[in-house]
């Protein structure tokens, strides 16, 4: 078998992750709500941007590094929350951690990961934000914002896109829960994959580390993959952000905006970035594609605060039309979890390797040597189909 630094796509990882993982665990990963609709748009935005490039430029020395939020970044991408991560490779979190402070770009550590906010702080010496999910039980949410504050977390990102779960047809078919268990429901799934088995079965299924100890227990809803309704907070409203602001005094990132009215009253109430995101077609089925919700919502905030996008971004190009588009930067999220899943910290850094060297190389072939040139140039370097 190819190592993972014989892969050469952001597509081949997948294909390893889903050779690797059993159905039911890839699934989970790689799915999106009900008939995928928007999963799928993600991806097909940036396929329908054609690049414009200009000519006769020296593009022999490039710099693809820029600054957001008063931090460097070696190229535009920091790397989205995703929980869970432990599932599919044990301490995923931690690989996909180390990576992004070896590509100097910030970490986002999910409220649902399988490593504690303490674990990363301590073993990862990059820049890291917390992703914190509005829980029902109030003191354990600003307690969740304490550790961070006391661990150096340089940013929080208050997820808005998730009142209740989607609902995620993959994962009702397989029978998948969250936390998962060894059942004979799934025990031949998981039998078809003894790399990934017996590591689990010797080493004991991941906790979600963030939540020990939260009054409520997070145990599985017949009518969602996972007790998300019950768990997390739906009447989290523009009163109780503005209490968060007021609470956290260092950066303050809002994802989960897709409609420009909530980016300007996000302006107003003083966030200081925003994530154009549709939970990776995760929550709402049907939601805009964020590429197509980016332009409207860019005008409202005129350059106010950072703006960063994500979702459906596989290849480095995919950085450059968003960045010719208006965005500051972009997040990533299955891109560097299936190079987690394909194989650990090597297969996350390969990811990342990746996603900066074709980031690079479109800037060269696209005649741009620095960020500044492409927001410069903006969209007279992008063609619709």
């Amino acid at each position: 078998m190819l190592s993972v630094n014989e892969l050469y796509s952001i597509e081949e990882l997948r294909l390893r992750a889903k050779a690797r993982l059993p159905k039911a665990i890839f699934d989970f990963f790689d799915g999106g709500a009900e008939d995928e609709i928007t999963l799928n748009a993600n991806r097909q935005a940036f396929k329908d941007q054609f690049i414009v490039p200009q000519g006769l430029n020296d593009v022999s020395h490039v710099d693809t590094s820029t600054m957001i939020l008063d931090h460097f970044f070696s190229f535009p991408c920091a790397i989205a929350p995703t929980g869970a991560v432990g599932f599919g490779w044990r301490n995923g979190d931690l690989a996909i951690a180390r990576a992004a402070s070896d590509h100097h770009i910030p970490y986002t550590l999910s409220t649902t990961a399988t490593a504690s906010i303490e674990k990363i702080a301590r073993f990862v010496p990059g820049r890291l934000w917390f992703q914190a999910y509005v829980l029902k039980d109030q003191d354990f949410f600003f307690k969740l914002l304490q550790r961070a504050y006391h661990c150096d977390y340089e940013a929080i990102m208050i997820t808005i896109d998730l009142p209740v779960g989607g609902k995620r047809e993959r994962d009702l078919r397989n029978h998948f829960s969250v936390p998962f268990k060894f059942t004979s429901r799934n025990l031949s799934d998981f039998a078809t994959r003894p790399r990934w088995a017996i590591p689990m079965l010797l080493g004991g299924i991941p906790k979600f580390e963030n939540l020990v100890g939260m009054r409520n227990t997070y145990h599985q809803d017949a009518n969602q993959t996972s007790s998300v309704g019950k768990y997390y907070d739906p009447s989290f409203d523009w009163d109780a952000l503005k209490r968060v602001r007021d609470y956290w005094t260092r950066k303050l990132i809002v994802k989960g905006v897709q409609s420009p009215i909530d980016a300007q009253r996000l302006v107003e109430l003083g966030v200081d970035a925003i994530v154009v995101s549709n939970h990776g077609g995760r929550q709402l089925d049907g939601a805009q594609a964020t590429l197509r919700a980016l332009p409207a919502i860019l005008k409202i905030v005129d350059g106010k605060i950072p703006v960063f996008v994500d979702g459906g971004i596989r290849r480095g190009s995919d950085i450059f039309k968003a960045l010719a588009m208006g965005a500051q930067g972009t997040l990533i999220g299955r891109a560097t979890l299936y190079g987690a899943l394909a194989g650990g910290n090597e297969g996350a850094n390969r990811a990342l390797d990746i996603l900066q060297d074709e980031f690079k190389r479109t800037m060269q072939l696209s005649g741009m040597r620095t960020i500044g040139e492409i927001h410069h140039y903006g969209t007279y370097l992008l063609a619709n189909k």
